[in-house]
């Protein structure tokens, strides 16, 4: 797509800008359904009697539901279309919710959680697609952003949710609320934006490349009238994109192969990043983060407001991140994120090496603490403005339009198998050597800057149409 003309763009632009947002509400409910854990993780293991591999399998089960979405989510995309699954995704997450919320046993929940991840997974995957496909291409950064921006308001949100709920509780996630425990509120809340998601699917145009793909010439002209203006050449364009439509066919996985270990190399630029991403340990801080500051002597309480605050540094730093990323490029970004996460990780490790534990008291000495949960901050701060937002920028262009869906659904099962390796192991590890764990998660940090280094080129204004 080319830039929007001057004549008419601001209204052009506010209608792209609702369009994207409204898609974006997939990312929300993806940040939400995925950190909303965070909080009940303590209620939950002590409701039902389970220890650190059980509680460790129930966090995860919904990551491997978002690996199964995400693997189906480009296929039904290119069948159905992009809203039907923005539908259908919407639908998932709100039975899911009030399942969970309402579980009677450990693999109750679990299930639940795992249909629920299937929503998370199909969100993953749609979203950044048909923003890609609406943007103008001097906008598709900013409004790729809306993706992650979305993502980390649904885990701020979902931080305060369960902070505020554990207070009306009197300060504890078992506390009974009418009728119900604290926790299990906590996971029945994301019905409302599920709602929401659902509405705006219904009432978004479809993506022009799919509704040109399945020839339905009279509706695409007026969806690309809506995005790009009236003085926009409407026929070059639709020319355009049915020209490169031609040369193409509906993407399978088979399309995927390549000479470098049977897939081609874009293909694994794209897994690796997304593997990257997760292997930081990130979603520890997302998923666990109330029970890790719990185990060093901080209330329930107060953990949830600490976490509530990193979720606030999340948000910000996602702020820089758009601000930055049409401007200076992407894989600045990431480099940048890459040496500031290994730093902090790497502080964070050397701090929790002094945790002293009397009896069943775990704390850190003098202003260990305080250099631990500043060097989390900081890390949170840096992944935000660099490799969680640029990995779903990204991933929504970075791939040739003849395999884009299948390409995206690929890489986006491996981000979710990863974060899925990550969290299940994460209890485990950090009972076992919490400071050895964070060290592990700074060396996978310093390899991801050798990664942009070595491996990915700069997207920054080029057409969907030219990458190849």
């Amino acid at each position: 797509m080319r830039a929007l003309p001057a004549s008419g763009a601001r209204g052009t632009l506010e209608r792209v800008v609702f369009i994207a947002a409204a898609a974006a509400i997939g990312g929300f409910l993806f940040g939400y359904d995925s950190a909303v854990i965070n909080g009940a993780v303590t209620g939950i293991q002590k409701r039902f009697a389970v220890g650190n591999v059980e509680i460790g399998a129930t966090v995860s089960s919904a990551l491997l539901g978002s690996a199964l979405g995400a693997w189906f989510a480009g296929g039904l995309a290119d069948r159905l279309g992009r809203l039907p699954v923005m539908r259908i995704a919407a639908a998932l997450f709100a039975i899911s919710s009030v399942g969970s919320g309402l579980a009677f046993a450990i693999y109750d929940l679990a299930a639940w959680r795992v249909l629920g991840g299937a929503a998370i997974g199909m969100a993953s995957v749609i979203g950044p697609a048909y923003i890609a496909e609406v943007a103008p291409p001097a906008y598709r950064g900013r409004l790729g952003s809306f993706q992650q921006l979305a993502i980390v308001l649904g885990i701020a949100t979902s931080q305060l949710v369960n902070y505020v709920l554990a207070e009306l509780a009197g300060g504890d996630v078992r506390g009974v609320l009418a009728g119900l425990e604290a926790w299990r509120w906590m996971l029945v809340a994301c019905v409302v934006p599920a709602a929401v998601y659902l509405s705006l699917a219904l009432i978004i145009p479809e993506s022009p490349r799919f509704l040109i793909a399945v020839r339905r010439r009279v509706e695409a002209r007026r969806v690309l009238a809506k995005i790009e203006g009236e003085t926009t050449d409407l026929d070059e364009r639709i020319a355009d994109i049915e020209s490169v439509l031609r040369s193409e066919r509906r993407p399978r996985l088979s399309d995927l192969r390549g000479p470098r270990l049977g897939l081609l190399p874009i293909v694994w630029a794209g897994i690796v990043l997304s593997v990257f991403q997760q292997f930081v340990g990130i979603n520890v801080i997302f998923y666990y983060s109330s029970a890790l500051w719990q185990s060093v002597g901080i209330s329930q309480s107060g953990s949830l407001l600490i976490s509530f605050s990193s979720s606030v540094i999340n948000i910000v730093g996602t702020f820089i991140a758009i601000a930055l990323v049409d401007r200076i490029g992407r894989r600045p970004l990431l480099l940048t994120g890459s040496v500031g996460m290994a730093l902090s990780l790497a502080a964070a490790s050397w701090a929790f090496s002094f945790a002293e534990k009397v009896g069943r008291t775990v704390t850190l000495p003098g202003d260990k603490g305080a250099i631990a949960l500043v060097a989390a901050n900081l890390f949170v701060l840096f992944f935000a403005l660099s490799w969680g937002v640029v990995v779903w920028v990204l991933l929504g262009e970075m791939f040739p339009n003849r395999i884009r869906a299948a390409a995206l659904s690929v890489a986006a099962t491996a981000q979710w198998l990863a974060n899925w390796l990550v969290t299940v192991t994460f209890p485990s590890l950090s009972a076992w050597n919490l400071q050895a764990t964070y060290l592990i998660y700074a060396c996978y940090a310093a390899l991801s800057a050798v990664f942009v280094i070595r491996c990915l080129r700069e997207t920054k204004g080029r057409a969907l149409e030219e990458m190849g």
